[in-house]
């Protein structure tokens, strides 16, 4: 039998190599994935995880360097959450969401506590795709308008309108399930389509390009603008100085609600209780999921301003969901806050951030030739591989498959093969541990994956040799 070491070096038994087998079969034969051709695809068997690592059935091990999907901030089996979760199961496992209830009350005093001022009320969820669907349900009963504006690179969900709303190639198939989605550039210096070349120009033009969107789209027909704080799974995309504040300009001139999506950004991804607090701008609702409690039951909401949460004192609200604030998820949210508050998260996020993966990932740019650009917050960081520094011509083609996305899956399988799971989208490799790993982790993860990028190096010189 192999063992597994705790953060505390307790040494656990893990299941027998050979149960793998049958997980592999029950998985293969009734398991049906998202995203993905059935067929093609050979989903790794997972055993156990501790910390920032996790274990397969032959014993080894990974550090987990995306938070799975940016979503367990405070690793895996972390033991106040998983405590919270029993005691509250030994005491109250559900109950209807019309009912009050002591956990549910406190984690949303709590969250509203560290919200912007003037956001009192918390609409809870399952996840972040229904905290997008029923803050822009809110949008649109508040302001009996239909419209609602997202970027072209942005990542909303996978319901109804949340996927209507996403700007990335996950839409495609679902393209007209709302027809009141309608899309714009946001700022993205390193490929902006502005034709940008300082932060404050991009800035500036992205917001020119907003209003007339806005003002071509008709300011009385648009409910809400949707926008993720720091654009996530597409790439980490940190706004300008002033673009978010900007956005908010926009919103009131028009009498349009500014939603921010802070699905994955939310409870310390960036060192912050939530991203928009390191841009001084105040949004009318923000959604979150993920971070606040890990993932470890599903949970998400909507944080709503005081002015919108009014207007329903006296008309119904028209949505509802059966597990709305489920004790268990909610047990494990103020378990998180407690955990936050007393290892200081926030404060080690922002250091290691700032002192520990900012300067290495960014020095990676000078000693590999396929790294084009860097650029991040906290524990949250995106390197762009390109073909050429010179063009920019990016490593893999936009929404690659197979052989054509080969040298991201190359670059993939040598983390791996050294210990590092990564997280890799397109032709990026983003750095999002959970924000409780230990510097010497972190160091020896940005290692292995400073030394993988020789793979891609290599796969961009080959291109640059047969163009």
């Amino acid at each position: 039998m192999t063992n597994f070491t705790d953060r505390h070096g307790v040494s656990h038994p893990l299941p027998a190599p050979e149960a793998e087998a049958q997980v592999r079969a029950d998985d293969r034969g009734h398991v049906f994935h998202s995203w993905s051709a059935q067929g093609l695809i050979d989903p790794h068997p997972v055993a156990a995880g501790e910390g920032s690592t996790f274990w397969d059935y032959q014993g080894n091990a990974y550090l987990d360097f995306s938070s799975q999907l940016v979503n367990l901030n405070l690793g895996h089996q972390h033991p106040d959450l998983v405590a919270a979760i029993q005691e509250q199961a030994g005491r109250l496992a559900t109950i209807q969401p019309a009912i009050a209830n002591d956990v549910r009350g406190e984690l949303a005093r709590l969250i509203a506590e560290v919200a912007p001022e003037g956001l009192e009320k918390v609409f809870f969820t399952n996840g972040g795709a229904e905290a997008n669907e029923y803050a822009v349900r809110m949008a649109r009963q508040f302001t009996g308008r239909r419209k609602v504006l997202s970027m072209y690179r942005s990542y909303h969900g996978s319901t109804s309108t949340a996927i209507s709303l996403t700007g990335d190639p996950r839409r495609w198939a679902n393209d007209t399930v709302d027809s009141g989605a309608v899309r714009f550039f946001g700022p993205y210096l390193y490929r902006s389509p502005f034709h940008a070349e300082t932060p404050e120009q991009e800035s500036e033009r992205a917001l020119a390009h907003l209003e007339q969107t806005i003002q071509l789209e008709g300011p009385q027909t648009i409910a809400a603008i949707i926008i993720e704080t720091v654009v996530g799974t597409n790439g980490v995309l940190v706004p300008p100085p002033g673009y978010l504040q900007g956005v908010r300009a926009l919103c009131d001139r028009y009498g349009i609600v500014y939603i921010a999506d802070e699905v994955m950004v939310g409870f310390g991804r960036l060192g912050e209780w939530f991203g928009i607090d390191a841009f001084d701008a105040s949004p009318d609702l923000i959604t979150f999921a993920k971070g606040v409690n890990s993932g470890y039951v599903p949970l998400g909401g909507v944080v709503i301003s005081d002015r919108i949460a009014s207007a329903f004192d006296t008309m119904p609200f028209a949505g509802g969901l059966t597990y709305s604030g489920h004790p268990l998820a909610c047990a494990a949210g103020v378990a998180t806050f407690e955990v936050f508050r007393r290892d200081g998260i926030l404060e080690r996020v922002r250091d290691l951030g700032e002192r520990v993966v900012g300067p290495t990932v960014r020095s990676w740019a000078e000693k590999h030739p396929s790294v084009g650009d860097v650029r991040g917050l906290g524990l949250f960081w995106a390197v762009e591989l390109v073909r050429d520094q010179e063009t920019r011509e990016p490593l893999v083609p936009f929404n690659a498959s197979g052989a054509d996305a080969a040298p991201m899956g190359a670059f993939a399988a040598a983390a791996k093969k050294a210990g590092v799971w990564p997280f890799t989208h397109f032709n990026r490799m983003h750095v999002a541990p959970p924000l409780v790993i230990s510097e010497e982790d972190l160091v020896r993860g940005l290692t292995v994956l400073d030394e993988a990028l020789s793979v891609a190096d290599e796969a961009a010189a080959r291109t640059r040799v047969f163009r």
